[in-house]
């Protein structure tokens, strides 16, 4: 049975090979790289929500260099020491699924045996998750209408993605782990130089939130050189900058040849009460 939902009338999912079926025949086609569309169209906000294919390539390639890897280390210990023989853990907002995957490969070689769910609004970016890991479901979903049962997750991460709170404590279970993922003062401060003129740095605060208890925030911080244009423009491409910056700064970022970059995250460890 998948830990999905019908994202129309609620009933459990059958996933078979190539559809998943509730019991009121409602059916949604599984993709040929495996996810599931569960978006229904009054919940869509344009044609193609979320990244487009230009982001997810550029997803793809920079988090595949493993640049990030001391933040998905850091996210799997914290889970393991979280989690039970058998959790059910959703990561919400997924993406192309680098951190979806990890933590599944890691609960596994633990000798877990995790159900784990991936969704994101992007049908691009979850091509490459669906690819990247077999043993995980991955849907096409809104986070503020998670196609999931009341209190059916034990765990839940939030890796830079909408906070949709009211959902988060909806499928969470009482007494499960709420992970939520941000940027540190300083992250991707040399890149933030390099595009506008009078950068600043990230807010960072202790907000709690209706419905959790907060256990602890742990940071991680990190220093790693790209060592050309091609990962330069990788990691560029796939934040917002790429949307909002002027002409001048992406000239000023084109004419580098390396660049050394601060990666600095806030893993705030929420419990549901």
């Amino acid at each position: 049975m998948s830990l999905f939902r019908c994202p129309v009338c609620g009933a459990p999912l059958e996933r078979g090979e190539r559809a998943c079926v509730c019991p009121n025949r409602h059916s949604y086609d599984l993709a040929r790289e495996g996810y599931a569309y569960l978006l229904p169209p009054n919940q869509k906000h344009s044609a193609a929500p979320g990244d487009d294919r230009q982001m997810a390539q550029a997803r793809r390639e920079f988090l595949s260099k493993g640049y990030y890897e001391p933040l998905l280390n850091t996210l799997c210990c914290r889970i393991l020491s979280l989690c039970g023989q058998t959790p059910a853990i959703l990561d919400a907002g997924c993406g192309e699924g680098y951190y979806t995957a990890g933590i599944f490969r890691r609960l596994k070689d633990a000798g877990r045996a995790p159900r784990m769910a991936g969704t994101d609004i992007s049908k691009f970016i979850l091509r490459s998750a669906a690819k990247r890991e077999k043993g995980v479901e991955f849907a096409v979903a809104s986070s503020y209408h998670l196609p999931l049962a009341d209190d059916t997750v034990d765990l839940l991460l939030d890796c830079f993605s909408p906070l949709a709170l009211a959902e988060f404590r909806r499928v969470l279970r009482p007494g499960g782990a709420f992970l939520y993922v941000v940027p540190g003062a300083r992250h991707l401060w040399e890149l933030k130089e390099a595009l506008y003129d009078r950068p600043y740095p990230n807010e960072e605060r202790e907000t709690p939130y209706e419905g959790f208890a907060y256990r602890r925030i742990v940071p991680v911080d990190d220093v790693f050189t790209l060592p050309d244009q091609d990962a330069i423009q990788s990691l560029f491409r796939m934040t917002p900058y790429c949307w909002k910056t002027p002409r001048s700064g992406k000239e000023r970022l084109a004419a580098l040849e390396t660049l050394s970059v601060t990666a600095s995250f806030r893993i705030h460890i929420f419990q549901r009460l």
